[in-house]
């Protein structure tokens, strides 16, 4: 069975992280869709997720206590960004009645209150978080977001399997 080099996996999940962080700079900046607290902290999930892929695309790792390190670390955070996906799509889907109100600004958060209390307030959500600004076949972008989180986290935890066997 042809297998395939642990580095160059590990080097096309990072490609897929930058290509999604690059379409979400794209939609900021070119297309005006600001970032709500939620969609901040999958940016930061991707990114991590990111710095993950790279280290094992960089490192290579020969052993296989290594290749599942590298692999469970991006495992790891792209399943956080799968959550904090998830908890964006359930908030998009809540009853207009049921939509918590809008909070303040990050800047104001982290100039009032400790970094735990920044993170709980982000994670909760609030109404910027349920405004559905972009769908595409019918999915909105948080939903997406889900759906590459859940295949990252996959693939991270695929990777080991099917990479080859290279000598030490």
């Amino acid at each position: 069975m042809n297998r395939f080099p642990i580095g160059g996996l590990f080097a096309l999940g990072f490609a897929a992280c930058v290509g999604a962080m690059a379409f979400a700079l794209f939609l900021q900046y070119f297309v005006d869709l600001a970032p709500c607290p939620l969609c901040v902290i999958q940016r930061v999930a991707m990114v991590a997720t990111a710095v993950a892929f790279l280290g094992g695309a960089l490192h290579a790792p020969r052993t296989t206590v290594g290749r599942w390190a590298y692999a469970g670390v991006a495992a790891l955070t792209a399943a956080a960004g799968a959550g904090v996906a998830a908890r964006h799509v359930w908030l998009q889907s809540l009853p207009p009645d049921q939509v918590p109100a809008c909070g303040p600004t990050l800047e104001y958060l982290m100039g009032m209150l400790p970094l735990t209390e920044v993170l709980m307030t982000l994670l909760r959500g609030d109404g910027n978080c349920a405004v559905i600004d972009a769908q595409w076949l019918g999915i909105s972008l948080p939903g997406w977001t889900l759906v590459a989180f859940v295949g990252l986290t996959l693939f991270a935890l695929a990777a080991p399997i099917v990479a080859r066997r290279e000598p030490a």
